[in-house]
């Protein structure tokens, strides 16, 4: 029983042999192809499902759900719930009715689990009674109706799994310890394990895919308390938390999914400062690291916060579960994410909780609503700028360029404002008292998200504490590289004039070939610590946030800028044209904030050093750097003080988020041609992880160029 690492290195054993059999099940697809059986319940009996309201339809599912979703019970599990309908890992509500389901879900969020822990399910009936008393009678009234119902619909499905389980000798323990949460507190890290288990599960259930947050944070108390007074061991506690991430592959189910299988934005945060800003690292934090380490689980993409005061201890152990590959630990600069966040408005307490919206996004865990919206700058550059390379194009200099390149960025924003503003608000509704359009019902989310119950308003609705959308700029480092381009071949160096460029870019480069080798070779681009196109990168990044803070103030949500393609380089493609850096026409470009590949010549070093000397402080959504290993460059004590040493130099210079990962590439070929021997090869994609294998072939071979070079 293996679990693969790239590198060849043999994954330490501290788990029993059934919890590491229960892993191999789960990876190989058990579960996930068990809950594709049945996709989700029919609501076709109901003659009147048409009269009713979109919160009565959904209400009528939800109930339907927790009555009929199959119970699961996985061999040896030591938590127990299970989300067994299939059309909730395509991101629906897993109802159909006339054989479609009935609504999408949500996902591109935290949720509160601190309250589910520390107070429990009825705590939360209990706010919802209290504000139903203060809405009745008003259109507030029928959102809190239904969080009843919803939190009714919960207390079935719980009773149904505690029924199963009493009629299970074997499964005493997890009868016992589902019996108090998570209606009420967990009292020791069991029982709070369980309920943020069993919480998360019920989410999944009905169609949702949230993030975990800081699970360090949420259990370390319970179980420094247990060791204590000597009612757990370390090596119970690291069981019972293996069989958490084990029970996160219930979805696994191998096959062809385009993007990968494991993209459900459950992801996880490690370390950090707490709210009064003490570092939270604690006993939790290295039991996930080893459960990490010996299984290769990568459904829970983890990322870690780090700091100048980082321990040389807890480094040293993220180096060593980081070079196993499979680009599941990340890290995030904290000292610079959390100015961030408090040069954005909010409080310091509030900052120092960040963690992400599932992906990498930054966000207050269980208080915010996030969406964001990404375009292709680079379209913005080639179609607008530069007028689709056709007709008279004409700048006196290279600074009348680029201003007419921030204007035509400017025009892009306020669209996607306007269409923002569409979607979301009443058209003239007053500056002080947003009025929010009717969505698509989210109740169950709502129930996990502070503010929504508070207010009377769904996640969708403008009920969380903060309502967030963040416009995401694609194709960052192939704008900065194309100015920089034409700045030395048009206006420096004038070997040809702008016009005569853009005659050979609608060509694409055609009986150009010298010319097109020149651009692509001679100069040094964004990634190799060339501070004239770092400076272009940090020019174009500080307007576009400037440009997105002025819309501040004038809508109901904050509108912070963020940089992100996650994969859709791919999708972008056929729409770009040739660059003036010597790339052509549909070439895969950028990924995130990264560097294009075949540009970067200089190393990791001057990679981050490139990306940090941007003003990343600025971008209070993220912006994330992906880093390509070669497993030899982490080999033995040299290769983990050199992981240790990019990270430190990572925070040292400001960067913000960084998520390497170690892959050959040429094990990655093999994997294409050969899949069923590399079923659990996980590499990083773009803020989750995939399963190599899962990923269609476009895919694979991005992923396979990006390592190479």
């Amino acid at each position: 029983m293996t679990f693969y690492a790239p590198n060849n290195y043999n994954r330490p054993i501290r788990l029993s042999k059934s919890t590491r059999q229960f892993a191999h099940d789960s990876l190989d697809h058990k579960y996930g192809l068990d809950t594709r059986k049945t996709l989700g319940v029919c609501l076709d009996g109901l003659a009147n499902f048409e009269q009713m309201t979109p919160l009565e339809q959904y209400d009528t599912a939800i109930e339907r759900i927790a009555r009929e979703a199959p119970i699961r019970i996985c061999k040896d599990e030591k938590i127990s719930g299970a989300a067994t309908l299939g059309l909730a890992i395509g991101h629906y509500v897993p109802a159909t009715y006339r054989e479609k389901p009935i609504y999408s879900s949500v996902s591109h969020l935290t949720v509160d689990f601190e309250t589910v822990v520390r107070h429990g399910i009825l705590h939360i009936r209990k706010n919802a009674e209290r504000s139903l008393e203060r809405y009745r009678g008003t259109e507030r009234e029928a959102f809190l109706q239904s969080c009843l119902h919803c939190l009714d619909a919960f207390d079935v499905w719980h009773r149904r799994y505690l029924d199963a389980l009493r009629e299970m000798p074997a499964y005493e323990s997890n009868y016992k310890n589902l019996q108090r949460v998570p209606q009420k507190p967990a009292a020791n890290f069991y029982e709070a394990v369980q309920s943020i288990w069993f919480t998360f599960a019920f989410l999944r259930l009905c169609g949702n895919w949230p993030g975990i947050g800081r699970i360090d944070y949420l259990l370390g108390d319970y179980l420094k308390k247990d060791l204590a007074n000597g009612t757990l061991t370390l090596d119970e506690a690291r069981e019972i938390l293996a069989h958490f991430f084990i029970k996160g592959c219930e979805w696994v189910s191998g096959g062809n999914y385009g993007s990968g299988d494991a993209q459900h934005y459950q992801n996880i945060l490690l370390c950090g400062v707490d709210e009064n800003g003490e570092e939270v690292t604690n006993e939790v934090t290295f039991l996930v690291l080893d459960i990490l380490e010996e299984l290769g689980i990568s459904d829970f993409p983890t990322s870690v916060r780090l700091n100048r005061n980082t321990d040389e201890k807890l480094l040293r152990r993220v180096a060593e579960v980081m070079r196993y590959g499979g680009g599941i630990l990340a890290v995030y600069n904290e000292d610079l994410v959390i100015e961030a966040l408090v040069r954005d408005g909010y409080d310091l307490r509030e900052a120092r909780k960040f963690a992400n919206d599932g992906c990498w996004e930054v966000q207050i865990p269980g208080k915010t609503f996030f969406t964001y919206f990404p375009f292709d700058s680079l379209q913005t550059f080639q179609k607008k700028t530069l007028q689709d390379y056709q007709g008279d194009v004409a700048f006196d200099n290279f600074k009348a360029l680029y201003r007419q390149y921030i204007k035509d960025l400017e025009v892009e924003l306020l669209q996607i404002f306007q269409n923002i503003q569409k979607k979301f608000i009443t058209a003239g509704a007053p500056t002080k008292d947003w009025k929010w359009l009717p969505q698509t019902p989210c109740t169950v989310v709502s129930l996990f998200e502070q503010g929504c119950i508070e207010k009377g308003l769904s996640y969708f609705e403008g009920g969380p504490v903060y309502n967030v959308t963040s416009p995401h700029i694609g194709g960052l480092a192939d704008v900065a590289n194309s100015l920089y381009a034409i700045q030395k071949l048009v206006y420096e160096e004038k070997k040809l004039t702008l016009n005569e460029l853009l005659t050979i870019l609608k060509n694409n480069w055609e009986d150009n070939e010298p010319l097109r080798q020149y651009a692509l070779h001679h100069y040094a681009y964004y990634g190799n610590d060339n501070d004239e196109v770092d400076l272009l990168v940090t020019r174009i990044l500080n307007d576009f946030s400037n440009t997105c803070n002025s819309f501040n103030g004038k809508c109901g949500y904050r509108f912070p800028a963020g940089v992100s393609t996650f994969g859709r380089q791919l999708e972008w493609a056929p729409y770009r044209g040739a660059t003036p850096y010597g790339k052509r026409a549909e070439e895969v470009l950028a990924a995130n904030c990264s560097p294009t590949p075949g540009t970067d010549t200089s190393g990791a070093t001057a990679i981050i050093c490139s990306y940090c000397k941007a003003e990343l402080v600025r971008l209070s959504c993220g912006a994330a750097l992906d880093l390509k290993l070669l497993p030899t460059s982490v080999l033995g004590e040299d290769g983990l003080q050199a992981l240790m040493g990019l990270m430190r130099g990572f925070v040292e210079l400001g960067g913000f988020f960084m998520q390497p990962d170690v892959a050959d590439p040429d094990i990655l070929r093999q994997a294409q041609k050969d899949p069923e021997n590399y079923q659990t090869l996980s590499i990083r994609v773009s803020g989750w992880n995939a399963r190599f294998v899962t990923l269609n072939k476009v895919w694979q071979d991005m992923v396979i160029e990006q390592n190479e070079h």
